[in-house]
């Protein structure tokens, strides 16, 4: 009877899940001759072989596939012990490991960092930006805030409000059009965005695309260099100085900004003080997520934007197809 033991079924299951050893040791945190070493260890320990060598990966036997299942149930009891045990902890200290986006969190997390810390100053916070909802089952992350309209049922998570849109182009951009209705107006796109989005094609007779991105700080940084027009999410544009925001409605958003975590870790000290923590900076930013106008440059704008044309800062720019457009 061969002695399975945990660390064995971690690297198995890793290399299983990655297809190789170098991102198998990037996702455990190890070089990738630990991998293929622990590896070759437990293929003698079994004294089966477990993966075929190729050069395209590590290929999965018929052996590996014939244990993938209890593998699973063994992660899970593993990690149902590790929440357990954590779940428990009632000390303000500790790490604590946090997933946002690196738009999102430059926006709305890290300005208010530095009174976290003023708070608590013996929980040590990582943070992983990444744009994909980390598998909190696994611990790969404590608490994730995400921008999604419906995370899975089986976690613990609170809604703060829905995310606000805008259609925004910098004032230089648009000082540079000689009549918005009559001329061709650039468009920054999403690079999966396949045609011209509905509110163009309802708002202007003649666009081109200038350029498509893949991330939130690219289409912003692209706005602000002049480019064109983009719908962007509030968060992102509402601080900028350099941008105006058209008064076009759009259709509401389902997606909502979320606070995310495990329900075993709902009584963990360090997790709830930082929920409560986001709760809180989150709830005060409500306006600026939702599209709201809070900043100074906004609030002067505002009501030039909803007014007539003739009331415009933009009395030559031609937003009379505007004017009775309301900002959402």
């Amino acid at each position: 009877m061969h002695h399975m033991e945990w660390d064995d079924i971690k690297y198995y299951l890793a290399v299983m899940r990655e297809g190789s050893v170098t991102q198998a040791g990037k996702s455990l945190g190890v070089n990738h001759t630990t991998v293929s070493r622990r590896i070759a260890a437990f293929e003698k320990k079994l004294n089966v072989r477990l993966f075929d060598r190729l050069p395209s990966g590590y290929i999965a036997t018929e052996a590996a596939d014939n244990i993938f299942s209890h593998a699973l149930q063994m992660e899970e009891s593993a990690l149902s012990i590790d929440r357990e045990v954590s779940g428990r902890d009632n000390e303000l200290r500790g790490s604590l490991l946090l997933t946002i986006s690196s738009s999102l969190g430059n926006s709305i997390l890290f300005p208010y960092l530095a009174e976290f810390r003023r708070r608590y100053p013996f929980i040590e916070l990582q943070i992983k930006s990444t744009p994909n909802l980390s598998n909190l089952n696994s611990r790969e992350a404590d608490i994730a805030i995400r921008l999604t309209p419906s995370p899975p049922d089986n976690l613990l998570g609170k809604r703060i409000c829905l995310m606000g849109h805008g259609i925004y182009a910098s004032k230089s951009y648009l000082d540079n059009l000689n009549n918005i209705k009559e001329s061709t107006v650039d468009l920054v796109l999403w690079g999966n965005e396949q045609e011209r989005p509905v509110w163009s094609k309802e708002q202007f007779a003649n666009t081109r695309i200038a350029v498509r991105v893949d991330s939130g700080s690219n289409m912003l940084a692209a706005l602000k260099g002049g480019l064109g027009l983009a719908r962007l999410p509030s968060y992102l544009a509402e601080g900028e100085e350099t941008l105006m925001r058209l008064p076009i409605t759009l259709t509401p958003s389902s997606w909502g900004l979320w606070v995310l975590s495990h329900p075993d870790l709902r009584n963990t000290a360090r997790v709830r003080v930082c929920r409560e923590f986001l709760y809180e900076i989150f709830e005060q930013q409500r306006n600026a997520i939702e599209g709201f106008y809070s900043s100074n440059k906004n609030k002067d704008h505002q009501t030039k934007l909803t007014l007539s044309v003739s009331d415009s800062i933009y009395h030559n720019k031609a937003f009379s197809i505007l004017t009775k457009s309301r900002i959402i």
